[in-house]
């Protein structure tokens, strides 16, 4: 695990030496009601998928924020990635009724 500051890189590997097969960023941040943190850019392998990867990333994302005392972890998922949407229910996350906006920033 990698940690720069609020953001946490957790990787996979088969095996002690074996060759990388996941990732997940884990941020953590303060606001005035407590800690939350958020799941980002969760990959898996293709050659790794079904074996569990995924979920022994996002359990120890998991284990890594209720330490760090956040009070949510949130994340997002598109509707098309139905395994790992599946993944995240099996893990208790709740789809959230909610709208999600983005604006594009001009590169600078």
């Amino acid at each position: 695990m990698v940690n720069a500051r609020g953001t946490r890189l957790l990787v996979a590997r088969l095996g002690e030496d074996g060759p990388l097969v996941g990732s997940l960023t884990l941020v953590l941040f303060r606001i005035p009601t407590g800690v939350r943190a958020w799941i980002e850019d969760v990959v898996v392998d293709e050659s790794a998928r079904g074996r569990g990867v995924g979920d022994v990333l996002s359990r120890t994302a998991l284990e890594t924020a209720a330490a760090a005392g956040a009070r949510t972890v949130d994340l997002t998922s598109r509707p098309s990635r139905q395994a790992a949407n599946r993944l995240y229910q099996r893990l208790g996350f709740e789809r959230r009724d909610t709208n999600v906006y983005r604006l594009q920033l001009e590169a600078q």
